[in-house]
């Protein structure tokens, strides 16, 4: 996954987890459930062997001669007699046998007594005794114990299991997904590549059509599709550029560690891009900038790409006559900010943050679409380890604020003055 970005790796490690969690959790469940079966027979199964003893005992039994783990109490007219071995204390069940020699009647019943169960069932024969049968259950109890402590140490081992199993089916699971994104980045980067030589051809070719239309007096109409033509291509290239730009940002530096960038500079550029098209629009347009230089460590055509975008939107959403206003500053903890403001159109709120998702289209009857470039934008802020924030309402303009973390300045850097540019 080398070439895979921060969010990539991100989802892969979310998808494995998540893979890896249900072959658990399933393996988990299923030992859970095998060793709760086998409990449950086992307890069944005993259940059922000691009542058939008890009653079977009490039917047929002599106190002279119980069996192990069992006593056996007669009472003829009130009188009771148990057999040779001393009984627990606590038998017989008097109230049993008046109840069961009374009624003439079984009575059956579950005493926990002397940190044991005892099975009780106190009956009249056909020869007028009332039999109380007492079964001690301490070693079924055992048994059952050291059958959940059995099942623990499976579950405990299983859950082991679990682990490694998980671990080994989420990677090969998720190794198809990493290989994809890989192969589409790969895709991207070089079909962009490709594409921006023809592209370059046919836009200067068609720049130069528009000088030999200009040149032989072609009518307006034919100079006026050359212009629109050059414009496509033009978007097409930035489209492209954008595309290549998104995948240099997947593998290249960002944040600390890449080369010097004085965000002043980038700023001071984006701006002077944009100056023909703010005074067709009769835009004003100042920049506010410390004296000495902002320095963050990044690509310097990835961040000159975010700021043209801001301003790019700024431009294409402020009617005529608006102002547009770009600040830079060092803000606390050696962050450095970029502000662009603008006295345009706005934005709901609620969709502050969506705006920055690819193709984002705001609800409406005017269906606002935000296209590529501020999800770009995005991109390449989080790939300089930086923050992006908008705020606006409808009507009242909005805000985009860019924080990356700062870079110490270099030793001997010149000094740059304040500058406010204007564009009428």
């Amino acid at each position: 996954m080398g070439e895979l970005t921060g969010d990539e790796r991100a989802v892969i490690r979310r998808a494995r987890s998540r893979v890896g969690a249900v072959v658990g959790l399933v393996i988990t469940v299923l030992i859970g459930l095998v060793g709760a079966i086998a409990y449950s027979m086992m307890t069944h199964a005993q259940d059922r062997q000691v009542w058939r003893e008890v009653r079977y005992n009490a039917t047929y039994g002599e106190p002279a001669t119980p069996p192990g783990c069992a006593w056996l109490f007669t009472d003829v007219d009130g009188e009771v007699n148990g057999g040779p071995i001393p009984p627990p204390a606590g038998f017989p069940l008097v109230d049993d046998l008046e109840r069961a020699r009374a009624l003439r009647t079984a009575v059956e019943d579950v005493v926990e007594r002397n940190g044991t169960v005892y099975l009780v069932r106190t009956q009249t024969r056909a020869d007028g005794r009332t039999v109380q049968a007492v079964f001690d259950t301490r070693y079924q109890l055992a048994d059952r114990r050291h059958l959940l402590l059995a099942l623990g140490v499976a579950e405990l081992v299983g859950l082991a299991v679990a682990a490694a199993t998980a671990l080994v089916v989420g990677q090969r699971a998720v190794a198809p997904l990493a290989e994809a994104l890989v192969r589409q980045r790969r895709f991207v980067t070089d079909a962009s590549h490709e594409l921006r030589t023809p592209i370059t051809q046919a836009y200067t070719r068609v720049q130069v059509l528009a000088r030999q239309a200009a040149d032989a007096d072609l009518p307006a109409d034919h100079r006026a599709g050359l212009d629109r033509l050059a414009a496509a291509i033009r978007r097409f290239g930035a489209i492209v550029d954008d595309l290549l730009l998104s995948a240099r940002l997947a593998v290249g530096p960002g944040g600390h560690g890449g080369p010097l960038v004085d965000l002043c500079a980038v700023a001071e550029t984006a701006v002077a891009a944009e100056t023909d098209r703010a005074v067709d629009r009769r835009l004003t347009v100042t920049v506010d900038r410390p004296p000495d230089q902002l320095l963050v460590n990044g690509i310097e055509s990835a961040l000159l790409r975010a700021v043209g975008e801001l301003l790019a939107n700024a431009v294409n959403h402020t009617p005529a006559g608006g102002r547009i206003a770009l600040t830079l500053c060092r803000a606390p903890g050696g962050v450095v900010q970029l502000t662009v403001g603008d006295s345009g159109e706005g934005f709901d709120p609620a969709v502050a943050d969506r705006i920055f998702d690819r193709f984002h289209r705001e609800p409406g009857g005017h269906e606002r679409r935000y296209g590529l470039g501020l999800a770009l934008l995005r991109e390449v802020v989080a790939g300089h380890r930086g923050t992006v924030e908008a705020t606006g309402h409808p009507g009242a303009g909005a805000t985009f604020t860019i924080r990356l973390p700062g870079a110490p300045a270099r030793p001997g850097a010149g000094r740059w003055w304040p500058v406010r540019s204007r564009a009428r």
